[in-house]
C-alpha cells in the first residue's frame, strides 16, 4: 500500500479513486487555488493567516519547510489527488510528531468543498493512521474538532477515533478562542479492529 520513489512517499488510499503522497513544490499552485477559492469556506476553522499566506511563494515555502519536517521524522504534509486526472482536491498532515515516551502526532486537514460527501477525507485519514501507526512506528494520533464542525465530527466518527473530551479555550480561531472536542486513536486501537 505504501511505497517511496525518490524519497517521496505515496500510497494508495483505500478509498477508489483517490492517490496520497507527500506534497512538493510543484502543488503549490493548486493548493493556493483550493485556499484562495475556499476562503470564506475555510476561514471560521482556521486560524488568522497574514496575506502572506495566499501567495504563491509562502505555499511554495510551506511546502518545502514541510518535505525538509518529512526528512526530520517531525511532519508530514499530504496531498489527496484524484487518481483519474491527478487533481489536488485536499490536504491532510501530521504536524508536531512527538518521539521517546509519546509517539504521538497531530492529524489536521482540509479538502476542498467541491469534492465533500465522497468519502475522500475518511478513507485518507485511515490511510494515514494506519500510515502513522504501522510505518512510522507511532503509537497515537489526535485530532481536535470545534463543537460546531459537525462535518469532521462523522469524519472522525467514522474513522474509529475515539472522543477523549473537551477542550475548553484550546485554539485561536478566527481569532476566537475556540473550545474543541480532542479525539485519539492508539496502536492499540487499529490492532483491535478500529476500522
Amino acid at each position: 500500500m505504501f511505497h517511496e520513489t525518490n524519497g517521496v512517499i505515496s500510497m494508495r488510499s483505500t478509498h477508489p479513486g483517490l492517490q496520497i503522497r507527500l506534497l512538493q513544490v510543484s502543488d503549490a499552485e493548486r493548493l493556493l487555488e483550493i485556499r484562495r477559492e475556499n476562503f470564506d469556506f475555510f476561514k471560521p476553522y482556521e486560524p488568522e493567516r497574514p496575506e502572506i499566506y495566499f501567495t504563491l511563494e509562502e505555499q511554495a515555502r510551506l511546502i518545502s519547510n514541510g518535505l525538509e519536517a518529512a526528512q526530520a521524522g517531525q511532519g508530514y504534509m499530504f496531498g489527496l489527488f484524484l487518481t483519474e486526472n491527478n487533481k489536488l482536491i485536499g490536504r491532510m498532515e501530521l504536524s508536531g510528531v512527538a518521539r521517546g515516551p509519546f509517539q504521538n502526532a497531530n492529524l489536521g486537514y482540509l479538502v476542498d468543498p467541491a469534492y465533500h460527501g465522497q468519502g475522500h477525507a475518511t478513507s485518507a485519514v485511515k490511510d494515514i493512521v494506519h500510515y502513522a501507526l504501522n510505518e512510522l512506528e507511532l503509537h497515537r494520533i489526535q485530532a481536535g474538532v470545534m463543537p460546531r464542525n459537525k462535518p469532521s465530527h462523522r469524519v472522525m466518527d467514522k474513522a474509529g477515533f475515539r472522543r477523549e473530551g473537551l477542550a475548553l479555550n484550546y485554539l485561536k480561531i478566527n481569532g476566537v478562542w475556540e473550545d474543541h472536542v480532542l479525539y485519539a486513536m492508539t496502536a492499540e486501537d487499529l490492532q483491535n479492529g478500529a476500522f
